[in-house]
């Protein structure tokens, strides 16, 4: 039951807004992100309230000429929850669950940018995520994705692009319990998860979204899965009992080809046709920005870059990824092709499509 009321950080639970209660572990997050038509240049943000932890964070990123840029800020709250600017960044609500805007002031390092993003139909509400470690509970939010169209321009070292027609993308607002901030000191007498196999791949056509995501564990068997297709302003159609296939990069953990059967005639195929964007720009993983962290200061920001050799496999820094890919989809009677993402995170084996260890590459 999403209301205009979720498109504002003052959650307290992983249910929609009208619910309340606390965690130490609980966060409020937005993130975006988007591409030009032909794939050249990718960009992603994100914002995190940690309320428990008196932290704010957010980030920006562009992949543009093979390099990647991030920017990123972090301060202390005091508590507000509406105050969405950290540093150079800030996000305003136009109209709640319709059309948010992107601002990065110029002056720290070399992005600068305006970016509205308007969404192509309503929010689809994914189910519940839900997972226990032993008896600690590991995550527990609720997450709202939506495709969207935007309009603006972006600046890297002065070189200022305008983003109009053509130009796609996704958002998601998701809320609710991860490990955030610094590791906790006693970890669950079982240990700490050694596995975790997360695909999310939404997908922008010309009259329609797409969105398949899927968490496995060991055996392959999903403990959260859902694919949607719904159509520009139209009704959302619900797949739950789609399955999929991956081709594999050798020496990697990562996809060359992956191949979607969501029922009832429809298919979904995915090539990997653009950059690699590591997710830790935007602090996944990241052993200095991750989320939550306390930088000591009311305020600090940093700046660094990724070259597309530093994107490549066997970097730490690069395991977590969004792949841009062409898409191919199957609907019905109709062929659609489009461009999306294939992110990917891969921890611990997962029997179906052959990985084994805790990050063994596939040969």
């Amino acid at each position: 039951m999403l209301t205009k009321g979720d498109d504002y950080p003052l959650h307290q639970t992983s249910e929609p807004v009208a619910f309340a209660g606390t965690d130490r572990n609980f966060y409020d997050r937005y993130f975006f992100n988007g591409y030009s038509p032909d794939g050249s240049v990718f960009f992603a943000a994100a914002m995190g309230f940690y309320p428990q932890l008196g932290i704010i964070d957010a980030s920006f990123c562009v992949v543009a000429d093979g390099v990647q840029h991030n920017l990123r800020a972090s301060r202390r709250s005091a508590g507000e929850r509406l105050d969405l600017t950290v540093g150079p960044i800030a996000i305003q609500i136009d109209a709640p669950l319709e059309r948010v805007t992107l601002r990065i002031a110029a002056g720290n390092g070399p992005l600068a940018g305006e970016l509205t993003f308007t969404g192509r139909h309503f929010p689809i509400e994914e189910p519940r995520f839900i997972r226990r470690n032993g008896t600690r509970l590991f995550m527990d939010y609720t997450r709202m994705t939506q495709n969207g169209r935007w309009s603006g321009w972006l600046s890297v070292d002065g070189e200022r692009a305008e983003v109009g027609a053509g130009w796609t993308g996704t958002r998601d607002r998701s809320w609710g319990i991860r490990p955030v901030g610094a590791s906790e000191p006693q970890p669950p007498p079982e240990g700490n998860f050694n596995q975790f196999f997360w695909l999310w791949t939404p997908c922008n056509f010309e009259d329609r979204s797409l969105f398949f995501h899927s968490n496995d564990d060991g055996a392959g068997t999903p403990w959260n899965r859902r694919a949607v297709i719904v159509a520009d302003g139209g009704t959302e159609r619900h797949f739950d009992a789609a399955t999929f296939a991956v081709d594999w990069q050798a020496g990697s953990r990562r996809i060359a080809r992956m191949t979607a059967d969501l029922g009832s005639g429809r298919a979904l195929t995915l090539e990997p046709s653009g950059p690699v964007f590591a997710m830790s720009g935007l602090g996944y993983t990241h052993p200095a920005w991750g989320h939550g962290l306390d930088h000591g200061a009311e305020l600090a920001v940093a700046h660094d870059s990724l070259s597309e050799a530093e994107r490549a496999w066997g970097n730490p820094l690069a395991m977590h990824i969004q792949a841009l890919v062409t898409a191919e989809l199957t609907d019905g009677d109709s062929r659609h092709r489009g461009i999306g993402v294939l992110e990917q995170l891969f921890v611990g084996p997962h029997a179906p499509t052959g990985l084994s260890g805790l990050m063994d590459p596939v040969r």
